[in-house]
């Protein structure tokens, strides 16, 4: 099953790698691909989306339309350890 679900905060290489990295480690994900100009986060898998959804927003990368201070705090948090790793 594939998931395309749009999220907020996505600025750079780093804020990807972060998604990435987390998102593969979701049991069932198989693959995850990432468009930064559309902010879209496209996952193959047999994972839930709401799952996937909640993992976003953890970090910092809430579904369109729900972002908030703190979220987009978070995303920065996210995306200097992206840039790290």
């Amino acid at each position: 099953m594939t998931h395309n679900i749009a999220v907020e905060n996505i600025k750079c290489g780093g804020c990807m790698n972060s998604i990435k990295t987390a998102l593969l480690k979701i049991k069932g994900v198989e693959n995850v691909s990432i468009d930064k100009d559309t902010e879209t986060v496209t996952i193959d898998g047999t994972v839930e989306k709401t799952i996937l959804i909640q993992a976003l927003s953890k970090m910092g990368y809430p579904e369109k339309g729900n972002n908030d201070l703190l979220k987009k705090a978070k995303s920065y948090v996210s995306c200097a350890i992206g840039k790290m790793n």
